[in-house]
């Protein structure tokens, strides 16, 4: 590495993604020799600690996009460094930097103002205290993932759209304690919102749906598998908004249980429509997803059925298949 570093010094982007042997004296070498260092990808690297941020923060303080997903040594200290020598960090990956905590977003939001996109994913320690601070220091934020970064409540929703108007992208996947009321809060000031999953948000009804339908009508792609409070009249709402006639492209409903073949009717009226997911909905018909194919011939729709139970053969003997053995 230190031969590469040292006979590629004008290097710009670096992708050393799964390079597991990587270690700290690699940064040191890309710290010494390669300062127009833009983008770095050290995504699993995860022999790296704290000392590697340091070395970046001294030598390459050009640095723009930054992956250090699960390279788990990485602690606080190691941010603190980072972010006051690269303080020009428009993306910063960290998921599953497992000892990460609310201290770390502090120094992220006292030097990273021009941040645009910064992944979570994982970070468990993570509260509200730490998502208001970087939403309070990156004004710029387009894209967050906060996904299984549970003790997240709708404090941290609130200060995403006080904050945060040029949001774009929202992954909030397995989020438990998120409410209608923190989304309401975010849809009413966040109307550039293309992208959110919300897998697993169970406690939202048709009532975010219904704000999502009135507030953000540049909306593309949505999650709600396991939002098993949403029903066909939240689907109705939205396939009749701006977003749903002219811009939705995904919405899964994975194991919503509610949802009907209802719901396929209101969908055709989304004419961007690309993908529908309907694992588990388990009062959607072959019949309901044959008429939305007709009327939208082009729209992928992913669904199972449990076969037609067959009569108890003589001895039974019969041979019983489970549901996900008969793919649509």
């Amino acid at each position: 590495a230190r031969t590469f570093a040292q006979n590629c010094r004008n290097i710009e982007h670096l992708n050393l993604n799964g390079c597991t042997k990587i270690t700290d004296s690699t940064c040191y070498s890309l710290s010494r020799f390669c300062s127009k260092l833009k983008h770095l990808d050290l995504t699993s690297c995860v022999a790296i600690t704290n000392s590697s941020l340091k070395g970046l923060s001294e030598g390459c303080r050009n640095l723009e996009h930054l992956n250090l997903s699960w390279c788990d040594q990485i602690t606080k200290d190691g941010i603190e460094a980072l972010v006051k020598g690269c303080s020009g960090l428009k993306a910063l990956f960290l998921r599953g930097c497992t000892q990460l905590e609310d201290e770390a977003l502090k120094h992220i939001q006292n030097h990273c103002h021009e941040l645009a996109i910064l992944n979570l994913q994982s970070c468990t320690q993570i509260s509200d205290e730490g998502i208001v601070k970087i939403c309070r220091g990156c004004h710029r934020l387009q894209s967050l993932c906060v996904s299984g970064c549970c003790n997240l409540t709708d404090a941290s929703l609130t200060a995403l759209g006080l904050n945060c108007p040029r949001l774009k992208i929202l992954e909030a996947a397995r989020c438990s304690q998120l409410t209608d009321a923190g989304f309401t809060l975010l849809a009413r000031n966040c109307h550039e919102l293309e992208k959110m999953d919300l897998e697993e948000c169970v406690l939202i009804t048709d009532s975010t749906l219904i704000q999502l339908s009135i507030h953000c009508p540049k909306l593309q792609a949505l999650s709600l598998s396991h939002c098993e409070l949403i029903t066909d009249d939240g689907i109705l709402h939205l396939s009749n908004s701006t977003c749903g006639h002219e811009r939705l492209q995904v919405l899964e409903l994975d194991n919503c249980l509610l949802i009907t073949d209802v719901t396929l009717e209101h969908l055709e009226n989304c004419h961007n429509l690309e993908r529908i997911e309907l694992y588990d909905c388990q009062q959607v018909t072959r019949a309901g997803i044959k008429r939305i194919r007709a009327h939208r011939p082009h729209v992928k729709v992913h669904a199972y059925f449990a076969p037609v139970t067959p009569p108890p053969s003589v001895g039974g003997s019969g041979q019983r298949l489970c549901r996900c053995c008969i793919i649509l």
